[in-house]
């Protein structure tokens, strides 16, 4: 018996407005995603990857069609709603780590669990131990300015799954890494995808990132153009 899907978008759309000129970014985007799927987004520039993303995580707004997820209606939520489902059932990564600067690498990784009210020293616990999982023991305490590229991703990863998320966005996970730290990225995230059954959707340009995917979808002018199993 096929599962119900995590994601779920029905005739999802997004335009935008910039003066006389409309951009439809996203155009009649009908797309399921099964728990536990590793799906990459493949496609040129500009041909609505990360926008898919944002619209499809609830971090921007479609203009018209619909978004499930955990068969809840993003649209239907309030913004505070929005926020804290991101916060508790959604990981994000980004290109550019998005780590704060002034905090050490166990600091960033337990912040999401301080903004939902964990207590500090639970925290404090949890984030040790991903930290760990992400082989980054004896770093903890190491601003990112200190770290390796390798080891700031690896430090967002950790940030991203510390709340045990449903799904993890990934955009562009590896695109400020050189070709073997981006493959034991990449490898990282398979790895937490079967072994914790994780659903991970991944934004990339690069065939060898999507090759560690079991689906690939491919864009174009804001539209899918291809749904295929990886090989």
């Amino acid at each position: 018996m096929k599962p119900e899907p995590l994601v779920r978008a029905v005739a999802a759309e997004k335009v935008y407005e910039s003066g006389p000129l409309s951009v439809r970014a996203l155009q009649g985007i009908n797309l399921e995603i099964l728990p536990g799927e590793m799906v990459a987004i493949m496609g040129p520039s500009g041909c609505g990857k990360t926008t898919l993303l944002n619209c499809f995580s609830g971090l921007d707004e479609l203009t018209s069609g619909e978004v499930y997820v955990d068969g809840k209606s993003l649209s239907s939520m309030t913004d505070k709603q929005k926020t804290e489902y991101r916060a508790k059932r959604m990981g994000f990564i980004f290109q550019s780590y998005n780590l704060l600067p002034v905090l050490t690498a166990v600091e960033n990784v337990e912040l999401p669990l301080l903004i939902v009210g964990h207590p500090p020293k639970q925290a404090r616990a949890t984030a040790m131990m991903i930290i760990e999982q992400m082989g980054m023991k004896g770093w903890e305490q190491h601003k990112p300015s200190e770290l390796s590229a390798g080891q700031q991703q690896r430090a967002a990863i950790a940030r991203a799954l510390v709340n045990s998320p449903a799904i993890v966005w990934a955009d562009e996970p590896t695109g400020n890494l050189d070709t073997d730290t981006s493959r034991q990225i990449m490898q990282l995230l398979k790895q937490l995808n079967v072994g914790n059954r994780q659903t991970f959707v991944v934004v990339t340009h690069d065939p060898a990132v999507s090759e560690w995917a079991n689906r690939i979808l491919k864009m174009r002018d804001g539209r899918i153009v291809e749904d295929t199993a990886a090989k």
